[in-house]
């Protein structure tokens, strides 16, 4: 059982990846059937002998199998669209978070706070804890707010990252020169591993992302004390 949990998605931390998770299901559900009905008409042609020397043409089935994938491709899209909208949404945010990609590490700049920034490094094996994971906890966590809508500005200083926690559903590139945002609400405590997702160098695979998500008193208390750090 753990091999095969492993082949699936995180256990979702947002609506966002909520919504990823129902349309993947939705989609497979769609793909299943499709290729049990055609297994099934594959297979069902090996046995019979049926055979009609005279069959030229048959506008029924020429209509059916090109109207009937159209309207399997619309059951598709429709939820697709909705769901780019809504990863695409930014509503009004109450922390905002700008993320920075250097080669090889990440910056971040708490904006709505005065002297809160800090560089967050990959762990070394060596000075890792009995319970830290290899090649994914850092130095320096991002801690933000459960229950609130937050907004992470994404940029790079030498090439292109991308920042990318895959529990909370989003994914954005960090170009240099141009500034991407994202927006999450976090609905549970915890902490949440991501990875640079974009080959940016031969140390690409050692830049992670630690969101350490907390009450919102937990993290006013963790704001006080590294603004005065």
């Amino acid at each position: 059982m753990t091999m095969w949990s492993a082949l699936g998605f995180q256990d979702s931390a947002s609506p966002l990846m909520e919504q990823l998770t129902f349309f993947h299901d939705h989609a497979m559900l769609v793909l299943i059937l499709i290729t049990t009905l055609v297994g099934y008409m594959l297979l069902s042609l090996f046995p019979n002998k049926f055979i009609n020397r005279n069959l030229l043409e048959e506008q029924t089935i020429e209509i059916i199998w090109t109207v009937l994938p159209a309207i399997i491709l619309v059951f598709i899209a429709l939820p697709s669209l909705r769901l780019l909208y809504l990863l695409d949404e930014v509503n009004t945010p109450s922390v905002t978070v700008k993320a920075i990609g250097h080669q090889w590490y990440w910056s971040y700049e708490y904006s709505d706070f005065t002297q809160v920034e800090f560089d967050s490094y990959m762990t070394p094996t060596n000075d890792l804890p009995h319970s830290g994971f290899r090649l994914l906890d850092v130095d320096n966590r991002t801690v933000l707010p459960m229950n609130t809508q937050i907004r992470v500005l994404v940029s790079a200083a030498d090439v292109i990252h991308s920042w990318t926690v895959p529990a909370l559903g989003v994914k954005a590139d960090a170009i240099p020169g141009r500034l991407n945002q994202i927006s999450f609400n976090m609905t549970r405590p915890g902490l949440f591993y991501g990875q640079c997702s974009e080959i940016c160098g031969a140390n690409h695979s050692f830049m992670p992302i630690v969101v350490e998500s907390t009450s919102v008193e937990s993290f006013l208390d963790w704001i006080s004390v590294t603004s005065n750090s």
